[in-house]
């Protein structure tokens, strides 16, 4: 089998999406099967000649919207050299290009969300889903309809999906998520975070991990922060992950006004042992997001042993929530003020407990092996379907 991934950039920055795939490529290449990549990135865009797969790089594109007229060209001349095309995310050219693309041909493609969908973003921005509301039922609705499948991470953003446009039409499947182990040596990962982060030796640290955006809820963390544990001099928060630059002023200018300069450290972007090192090392990973189809930091948190607290807007809080693996609050800040109370709370064999749910939690639910198999069984089936109605 031979699968062609689209998506708007390769950029690490843009987080779980292009993380799973860098993951599944290598599952990919174990099993045999070829993976490619188009984005419209630059050809000469550095992550374009890091990523451990091939890249088809048709930008430069124009605007955030990334719109290339090398997309179409390059997707009606090749297409018929895969078996069936997944397009990562929408509301960029990636997906709608696409569907201009394969719209009259007999190569099957299918569509995940990434969380694209849900109504988050119609509360929090609603002069901007005015402007998808004008484009929906003549773009993207018709990307969704026409595709083999939509794919979903979890149930929960699968119903959440139905509720941002009044006409919703497509072939629904909920095909879950993964993410991968961290390296085997746990204890040697954790010598190297103090090698990364000396200034954190002896601390005891709550990580919140990825994008530095307001979606992250990433102000109620840093103000719980400052209600619960001010006065714990030994606990220290590490903000990790690329920034939205206007909103990471406004966070520092609140890290100063509640005098927790000393207290929070801005490790920009982390990848490989770093992350890892950061993942293994951390009392807790900390993710109160407003909205979150899955959050693959927290399946390689649970995969760590390092337990997790969340808001029950990420998307897999009732898996996390049954294992025991973490606590689960409301996205709100007296919500992150409970979670922190609560932690700081619990005896040492609680908190040892909740970090061998943690593992299970991981290997039950969120291993991306089991994620990739449930993954190839359904391509194997919208590819086995596609041949018989050619016949």
């Amino acid at each position: 089998m031979k699968v062609l991934h689209c998506i708007h950039s390769v950029n690490p920055a843009g987080g779980g999406p292009i993380e799973f795939i860098r993951q599944i490529a290598e599952l990919h290449k174990r099993r045999g099967t070829r993976i490619e990549l188009a984005s419209l990135d630059s050809p000469d865009s550095p992550w374009v000649k890091d990523f451990p797969c091939k890249v088809h790089a048709l930008g430069p594109s124009f605007l955030g919207y990334g719109f290339s007229l090398r997309w179409i060209h390059w997707l009606r001349k090749n297409h018929k050299n895969y078996d069936i095309i997944v397009v990562n995310g929408i509301w960029q050219y990636s997906s709608f290009g696409t569907w201009l693309a394969l719209r009259d041909s007999q190569t099957p493609y299918v569509v995940f969300s990434h969380g694209m969908l849900d109504p988050w973003f119609k509360e929090a921005y609603p002069l901007k889903h005015l402007k998808k509301c004008l484009y929906w039922p003549f773009a993207e609705y018709w990307t969704l309809k026409d595709a083999a499948a939509v794919l979903f991470t979890s149930e929960e953003e699968r119903i959440l999906a139905r509720q941002s446009f009044p006409i919703f039409e497509c072939n629904e499947i909920v095909v879950g998520y993964g993410a991968a182990s961290p390296p085997s040596d746990i204890e040697e990962l954790k010598g190297k975070f103090r090698e990364y982060f000396p200034e954190l030796k002896n601390k005891r640290v709550l990580l919140f991990l990825g994008r530095i955006h307001e979606k992250k809820g990433c102000d109620l963390l840093i103000k719980a922060f400052s209600y619960v544990l001010n006065a714990e001099k030994q606990w220290h928060l590490l903000m990790a992950g690329p920034a939205v630059e206007t909103y990471l002023v406004q966070l520092k200018d609140l890290q100063t006004k509640l005098g927790l300069n000393e207290r929070i450290t801005w490790s920009g972007m982390v990848a490989g042992d770093v992350k890892w090192a950061a993942l293994c090392s951390a009392e807790a990973l900390v993710l109160p997001s407003h909205q979150e189809n899955f959050g693959v930091v927290v399946a390689e948190a649970l995969a760590c042993g390092t337990p997790v607290m969340i808001s029950n807007k990420v998307n897999i809080w009732r898996e996390v929530k049954s294992a025991d693996a973490g606590l689960v609050g409301s996205d709100t800040e007296s919500g992150v003020e409970e979670m922190l109370s609560t932690w700081l709370a619990l005896s040492q064999d609680k908190k040892a407990n909740k970090s061998e749910n943690a593992k299970r939690c991981f290997e039950d639910y969120f291993d991306v092996n089991d994620a990739f198999k449930r993954l190839m069984d359904l391509f194997h089936k919208l590819i086995e379907d596609r041949q018989l109605t050619r016949r």
